[in-house]
């Protein structure tokens, strides 16, 4: 290095070979251990593939905790406005099951035509089975009118009036509608121990017994039509159907086409 004014000779410095691999050498130990402490004493070290899994796990584990808690508000959120809904009385019927006014004619008119087949059949039946038909009823002249199927489902247990059971039970799916078996009055909805309600349909001696539907969607002393929707099921519960005729027993099956 040279002065500029005077052009003497400052500061010189001579290095060869060995010097300037030292020198490279140095200064490349130096680079290493400052990225060394630079990655031990700062939180640097923890992008290391590796290094820490207890963190990564941890992360992972909180993320998927962010989402349960997240479907959990979410779920909660509409409970909350289901409630609300009850209360405002906004609840709308499955308008899917429901039938208009023209299917219910259609049905009723359909199911009031006996053909020649179903008459021989009940004869043929009446006459087999007459013993047992009149075991409830004394009067073999009674005429039992024929009844709306009241749900779309399976039989599962027939009733059996000679052990005091005196319920057919159905099941169904779930949201099914529960349909009227003929035009009548609702003259009793109560609510039982298990959360279900018992419907009471009545059509001056005849009277239909619902038991274990979910929900009720006409209120006690309704006006129904027959074949029209009066209740829903939640599709835990199979429904309970009994059927009296001026208080005496009335066998579903027999009534009822399924």
């Amino acid at each position: 290095m040279l002065d500029d004014n005077t052009l003497r000779e400052v500061f010189s410095l001579r290095i060869g070979w060995w010097g300037a691999i030292s020198v490279i050498t140095i200064s490349f130990m130096l680079i290493l251990v400052a990225l060394s402490l630079l990655i031990v004493y700062t939180p640097l070290r923890n992008i290391l593939p590796g290094y820490n899994e207890s963190l990564r796990q941890q992360i992972i584990t909180e993320s998927a905790r962010v989402d349960s808690l997240q479907t959990s508000l979410t779920v909660q959120r509409q409970y909350l406005d289901v409630i609300k809904q009850v209360v405002a009385g906004d609840i709308q019927t499955d308008s899917v099951q429901s039938l208009d006014s023209l299917q219910l004619v259609e049905r009723e008119q359909i199911l009031a035509q006996n053909s020649e087949v179903t008459e021989n059949f009940k004869t043929q039946y009446e006459q087999k089975e007459r013993d047992r038909l009149l075991l409830f009823d004394n009067t073999a002249s009674r005429t039992v009118q024929q009844l709306f199927r009241p749900v779309r489902g399976v039989i599962t247990q027939s009733a059996r009036p000679d052990l005091h059971s005196y319920a057919t039970t159905i099941h169904t799916a779930k949201n099914e509608n529960v349909l009227a078996t003929m035009r009548g009055t609702i003259v009793l909805v109560e609510r039982m121990a298990d959360n279900t309600f018992t419907v009471i349909l009545q059509n001056n001696r005849f009277v239909t017994v619902y038991h274990h539907v979910a929900k009720v969607v006409k209120p006690q002393g309704s006006e129904v039509e027959r074949g029209e929707s009066i209740a829903l099921m939640d599709g835990d519960h199979d429904l309970a159907l009994e059927v009296w005729d001026a208080g005496k027993f009335v066998n579903p099956e027999e009534v009822i086409v399924w």
